[in-house]
This record gives structure tokens, sequence and C-alpha cells, in this order.
């Protein structure tokens, strides 16, 4: 589902889409389709990409808000083979932009990068090619762009475009803010005839205007696609001992398969990595506390080989390309919706199923609001960050469709999906009122009567009557609260307790230790005024479920090499001896891989080599039908693939 109208600014007049397949004819005589098919082999456009790449050919500038997976490089990459001069892309990661250039020069793409890993010769070298004319594309760091000598290099020659990509990283509110973005808008001064293009798989409407306003693209067309993954089953669960909850779901559901677990801890990253190693997990940790080699090398690891595990921070993660990621795990709570759509957004990235899972407890709550709580922004940041969590909490709790509530926090309005927990399990809810009231009544007399605040773990052991030493030590087996809620378990005092907070019926006071307090909304519950649902937790692994809903055409083009089509159907329905050839076909790759230094899925994706044993190609004119072949690819590659598909026939 696309959103409507399909490019109006926020804030602004909507600006009527074109009508038709757009025809735009380039500097080397080549439509957008021909380009399309002949350098990337793909037969169509997907989405809003034809409209965005006629747009920008014509010099217009554009901001692109599309999926994970959804195709926006080809909206920068097709423009710079058709304009005259080289396109610079502002890539925000050092680390992958020698992966980024790999890929596009597999494609026949003269493509490089500029960044501190480069010695000074190799530097030289690129700068030389760029005065020449010798490439399509230059990637570079914003912090290395608007460097005087960067600038200076920059106007000895041509720029076809600038592309910014992960543009919400200008965004001082979100999850990614990266300073130098702010100088970004300076560009439109500088070379004010060469036509920018902005993009992003995460941006709200505030953050969609703050791209907008700071990289002054107040005259850009806007296409803005639907953010929905339907290929991804998003999962959230009660936390209870995690690291098995851990264990069990990649054991059951992705055995031998990639996958990355994040957590907010650096220490508990390394500890989590130990543990699935321990169990027989391929995992390796990965945070900014690391050596610079070390994450390096973990990094390559996870793009190079099949089924390794990466335990992480946030700090990895942003600009992966890996399309066959295949589980995105949380084991703590993520700080925004935004983080956490794109997170999980790094899952599937080719079109198969995929899962994004949680874990998620009352302690996650309450270390989320302390945080805020004891930071040192102004009381406008620390709105802010209530506000976004609120809105993640609103997602771990709703009863309703989990899909919808994700894309509703983007503005996008959509029906059950099918394919989320919520919607495959449907929760049991509870009339929470008189629990609530118990659990309030005893918060408030202990804060009342004797100055008393503690954390939930002590108020259950007072509403369950558990003789503890603090509760002896405080004779708090003489208040009238004590013993009343023995009829729940502690298991379901904490899912109330974590609900309540979540809903600002309870919240998490000042001086630490989480200790809980009353709010406003807590006395509308006590007075009878307001009823309190709470859902029940459900503690249960759940097997993977393939996704159910639409997915793009056949041949389509999607992120970076082209994303894959129905792919999920398409393994299961793999004959065994296709099966065979395609494993045949992913040994041939690896090889390939090993000896050219690039990832695997640099060379083909899956989705390639699935088509090509299903079809089983036996001529060169055959290959170039198979999605994901392009010329280049053919004349590199050709040969040996006919060699695997057709082992006794002759190629044309």
């Amino acid at each position: 589902m696309n959103l409507s109208p399909l490019s109006t600014p926020p804030g602004g007049d909507p600006t009527p889409p074109e009508t038709g397949a757009p025809a735009a004819v380039g500097a080397y005589g080549s439509t957008l389709a021909q380009v399309l098919k002949k350098t990337f082999g793909y037969s169509a456009f997907r989405g809003h990409q034809a409209e965005a790449i006629d747009h920008v050919v014509r010099g217009g500038d554009a901001i692109v808000l599309m999926p994970t997976g959804g195709g926006k490089s080809l909206c920068y990459q097709i423009p710079a083979l058709l304009r005259p001069g080289a396109a610079v892309v502002v890539s925000p990661l050092i680390a992958l932009m020698e992966d980024q250039v790999a890929a596009v020069r597999e494609l026949g793409i003269r493509a490089a990068y500029l960044n501190s890993s480069l010695t000074p010769e190799a530097q030289r070298r690129v700068e030389r090619q760029y005065g020449a004319g010798e490439l399509d594309l230059l990637y570079v760091a914003p912090e290395r762009l608007l460097t005087a000598s960067t600038l200076e290099l920059l106007q000895s020659a041509p720029i076809a475009l600038f592309a910014i990509d992960e543009a919400h990283c200008v965004s001082q509110w979100g999850h990614d803010f990266r300073p130098d973005y702010l100088g970004l808008g300076d560009l439109a001064k500088r070379w004010p005839q060469v036509p920018r293009i902005a993009l992003t798989a995460t941006a709200t409407q505030a953050t969609h205007q703050e791209i907008t306003e700071r990289l002054a693209l107040d005259q850009a067309r806007h296409f803005v696609s639907s953010f929905d993954r339907p290929n991804i089953t998003y999962r959230i669960e009660p936390k209870a001992s995690v690291r098995d909850q851990l264990v069990r779901f990649i054991r059951e559901e992705h055995p031998g398969q990639a996958g990355i677990v994040y957590a907010l801890a650096r220490a508990s990253t390394e500890e989590i990595a130990a543990h699935l190693r321990g169990q027989g997990v391929d995992a390796m940790a990965y945070h900014a506390g690391m050596d610079t080699g070390d994450r390096r090398q973990t990094q390559r690891r996870f793009l190079a080989e099949d089924g390794l595990v990466v335990v992480a921070t946030i700090a990895f993660g942003m600009g992966i390309d890996k399309p066959d990621v295949r589980f995105v795990a949380h084991v703590d709570l993520p700080k925004s919706v935004e983080g956490y759509y794109q997170e999980t957004g790094r899952a599937g990235r080719d079109g198969q199923a995929a899962t994004a899972w949680m874990a998620y407890g009352l302690a996650d709550v309450v270390m989320q609001r302390r945080f805020i709580a004891e930071s040192t922004g102004d009381q406008d940041f620390k709105r802010g960050a209530h506000a976004r969590l609120d809105a993640m909490l609103a997602l771990c709790e709703t009863v309703e469709c989990r899909r919808a509530n994700l894309l509703a926090y983007f503005g996008e309005a959509t029906r059950p999906c099918g394919n989320c927990d919520t919607c495959l399990r449907p929760p049991v809810t509870w009339d929470g009122t008189v629990a609530a009231q118990k659990l309030l009544s005893t918060v408030v007399r202990l804060d009342r009567e004797r100055g008393q605040r503690y954390g939930a773990g002590h108020l259950i052991d007072i509403l369950r009557g558990k003789r503890t030493d603090r509760v002896a030590q405080h004779a708090h087996d003489t208040l009238t609260t004590w013993g009343i809620g023995a009829d729940l378990s502690d298991a379901e005092w904490r899912a109330a307790v974590r609900q309540l907070l979540a809903r600002g019926d309870l919240a998490v006071g000042s001086g630490g230790h989480g200790v809980l307090v009353a709010t406003p909304r807590s006395w509308e519950i006590l007075r009878g005024e307001r009823t309190v649902a709470l859902r029940k937790d459900v503690l249960q692994a759940r097997k993977r479920t393939s996704a159910s809903r639409g997915r793009a055409a056949s041949g389509s083009a999607g992120g970076g090499n082209g994303s894959e089509p129905d792919s999920a159907d398409q393994a299961a329905a793999l004959s065994p001896q296709d099966e065979a050839l395609f494993e045949r076909l992913r040994a041939w790759r690896a090889k390939v891989a090993k000896e050219r230094s690039v990832p695997a899925y640099v060379v083909f994706h899956d989705a390639t080599l699935r088509a090509l044993a299903t079809c089983r190609p036996d001529s060169r004119t055959a290959l170039m039908d198979i999605p994901g072949i392009g010329q280049a690819k053919l004349d590199a590659y050709g040969d040996d693939l006919l060699a695997i598909t057709n082992p006794t026939g002759d190629a044309d």
C-alpha cells in the first residue's frame, strides 16, 4: 500500500504524480528500463523507483522514503549512469563503503570511495580518477565531504548528483543523529544546479520535515512508499530467562542461519555471545568498546559467512546490506520505535520470511524510565524521550495487530496483517481493575503514611504476603494491603506492574533504585473512574510461520542488486534435484567470493541462484532472462554458470 499523495512534502501542497512509465533518455542514450535490465539484470521497477529516477535524471531534487530492501540505491545509481559526471554519495559508515563499492563494481559501474582507511597513495589514485572523469560513483563520509580539500576536489570535475544516504541522521531528535549531516544543506548553495536526493528507510512525519528543512530540500519532490515489510513476522514475548529464551528461539526457528541480537550493554553482548557459543551457536560480539580491528573482523565474517550470529549494541548495523539475515532479536527494550524499526529492518532484505523477535520485561521499562529521569538533557529532551518510549511501550503492550501499530507510528494505516504474534495468536485480556487498585493503594499508603517508596519486587512481596527480612524490618505485614494479592503469582503481578508503567498509570520515582510512585492517572483507577484491561502473558515457543502477505512482482528491482520476490515460497518449492543444484551454485559462489575477497551476496543473491536452479538456463541468452544477471555479470560469470546448470550442453 502506498501513501497518498505520493509526492507531498510535509506541510506542502501535493504535486500530481506523473502518469505512465517514465522514458527519460540520459546522456548515454539509454532509457531507464534498458539501464535497469542491462546493468542490474531486472525487467521492471518497483513502487516509485521509476518516477524518482526520472525526476533526478532530469535534474530535480528528491526525498525518497522507502523501506529497507525497497531499492533506494537504484534511485541514485541509475541517474549516476545517465547524467554527466560522477555521483557523490554521502554514506555514514566508513566500514561499509568498501562493500558498497565492491557491489557496484561487480555490475560494471566505475566506483570508488574516499575515507580515512585509504593510504595516501590510494587516496591520490581515487582523486585522479575523479578528476579525469573515470568514476560513476564516489562514496564519501559526511565529515570528509565538508573538508576544504574534498570540496576543492569536487570542484575539479562535473558532479552528476549528490545522494545523501541514511538522511534521517540529520534529525537532532532521532536515534541516529550525526552532527556532520547538519552541514550538508550547504551543498545547495555551492552547487545550485546539481540535483540532490536524500534517502532513508526510517522517518516519522517529524523526521521527514527535518530532512526537508535541514538539507534545504524545500523544492524537492517527495517519493514516499509504504514502510511495511510483509515478509517479517513481528514477535514480542515476556522476558523470563532471556538467554534460554534466545537459545530456544534460534534452535527451534533459525538453526544455522544468520542473525543479529541487540543488547543495550557492551558487557551483555560479550556474555550472550559466549553463552550462545556454549550452546553450539556460532556467535560473535560487537560493540564500540572493542578494538577497531576486532570490530572490522566481526563485520567481515558476518557479511562473508553463512549462519553467523552477531550479538551487538546498536553501534552495529546501519547500512548492513547482507540480504540473508533471517532474524533480528532484541534482548533489551529499544528506546524508540524508529530504532526498533530500523534494527528489525536488517532482517529479510532478500524478501524471504524473517523474524523480528523481542523479549521484554518489567526491568526494561523501569530502566528506560530511569535513564530518561537521570539524563542531563533539558525538559524538552526528556519530554521527547518519554514520548518515544511511550510509543515503544504501546507497541509492546498492544492487543491488536502489532504491524498495524508499528505502521501507524509512521502515519500509515493498514488492516490486521495475519503475520505478527497478536494476529497469529490473539492475546487474552482480563479485568485488572481490582488488581491495579490493590497495587496502587499499596504504593500510596507506603508513601503517604510512612514516607517510603519501593520497587516492584518488594511491593509484590507485600501484596502476596511474603515474610521477607525487609517486610519484618519495616513491619509491612501490618499494612491493610498485606497479603491481599495472593491470588496472583509473582509473574502475573510483574506483568501488571509493567503494563501499568507502560500506560502511565504508574511511574518510576526519582532517587534511583526503580522506586514506583503514583501518577494523576493512578487516582482515576483508585476512585473507580476508569477500568483497567490487562493482557495475559503467554510464554510459549512458536514455530516459524512464512510471511503470508503480498510481495514484489517477479524480476522487479530491489535494494542494491535487487530483492528476492516471493522467495520463501520458492525455497519451499525447490525439488530435491533443484535443491542439489542450488547448493552447487552456492558452493561455486562461495569460492568466487573468497577469490575476490567480497561477501557472497555481492556475487549473486540467493534469489538469482534459486532462479538458476529452477530454470536451468542452457544459453547465454537464457541467462539474461534470470533476475539479477546483467551484462557485466553475464560477461564475468556466464560460462561458469552454464557449466553448472547445463554441464553437457553448448552455450550460444
